[in-house]
């Protein structure tokens, strides 16, 4: 499970949500937020957008080493 995707599960837990809630709340499909909890690596970034707006987060540059620099 990729870091997005441990994050809405524990967000959706700690809320006592299901993925079907989930899915209601957000306007996004039901694949969408399973494939988004189990990590899938090829995920729109408007829609993980739409689903992180609801726990108040957003995508964006996380920096990962200095050596990556241009």
């Amino acid at each position: 499970m990729n870091g997005i995707g441990q994050f809405i599960k524990l967000k959706r837990e700690e809320l006592k949500i299901t993925q079907v809630e989930l899915s209601l709340k957000s306007g996004l499909g039901l694949r969408f937020i399973r494939e988004c909890e189990q990590g899938k690596t090829t995920l729109r970034m408007d829609k993980v957008n739409q689903l992180l707006e609801l726990f108040g987060h957003e995508l964006g540059p996380v920096k990962i080493s200095p050596d990556n620099e241009i």
